[in-house]
């Protein structure tokens, strides 16, 4: 693929989190680009980006004259042209229970602690000083349990299905280090923190943490 790939992403959003680890364990070249969700409004919101990703969200994926939005869609669009190493398995079952996994947190966890649906509740009086975590804390903390014991079960696997890493920590990983942003204590959830201390040890993991991107404000001297 001589193609370049860019990247639209933001330091310490999950979902462009996920993305970054697949290039990054693929080992796959790719130019970043920050989008900055809180600058100016958010440059989400420009009519130039909004010719790429109507949706005004990241990550968005460019390859060539190809655009791609949405993570799972991303993940499972590179996992087709660089199919190594393998992510989503090719066993129907383990396929499954990876995919099982990643909707937990995409479908369950996610859209409930989105920037967008957090600054509605703010603008609505539903989220202010103390409590302000409130709302997403609860969502994570509930999904989270339900993650726990459904990875729980597999109690001689190394990683959430196997022995071997596979898409599903591409979103345990960013949904733990949303979780710690969010103040949710996290002693209830002891196999998924186990999972996340052998992925830490992995380039991979370490090159695709928010505060390893440029538009971080460690990197940047920016705020953020």
């Amino acid at each position: 693929m001589s193609q370049q790939i860019k990247l639209y992403s933001y330091y310490r959003s999950s979902c462009s989190y996920r993305v970054r680890i697949a290039l990054y364990l693929k080992n796959i070249p790719f130019e970043y680009v920050p989008i900055n969700l809180l600058k100016q409004g958010g440059e989400q919101k420009s009519k130039q980006y909004k010719k790429w990703n109507p949706e005004g969200q990241v990550p968005c994926l460019i390859h060539g004259n190809k655009v791609i939005t949405q993570s799972m869609a991303i993940l499972q669009y590179l996992e087709d042209i660089y199919p190594l190493p393998v992510l989503f398995s090719h066993h129907p079952v383990k396929k499954a229970t990876i995919i099982s996994i990643c909707e937990i947190i995409n479908s369950g966890i996610q859209p409930l602690q989105n920037l967008k649906v957090l600054q509605y509740l703010k603008a609505n009086g539903m989220l202010s000083g103390s409590n302000q975590n409130r709302w997403p804390g609860f969502w994570i903390d509930k999904g989270l349990l339900s993650l726990e014991k459904k990875v729980a079960k597999n109690k001689e696997s190394l990683f959430a299905v196997g022995n071997h890493l596979t898409a599903a920590e591409l979103f345990i990983i960013p949904q733990l280090y949303n979780a710690r942003r969010f103040g949710v204590n996290l002693k209830d959830f002891p196999r998924l923190l186990a999972i996340e201390e052998l992925c830490k040890r992995l380039p991979a993991f370490k090159k695709s943490h928010p505060d390893e991107q440029p538009d971080s404000p460690l990197n940047s001297g920016r705020q953020q």
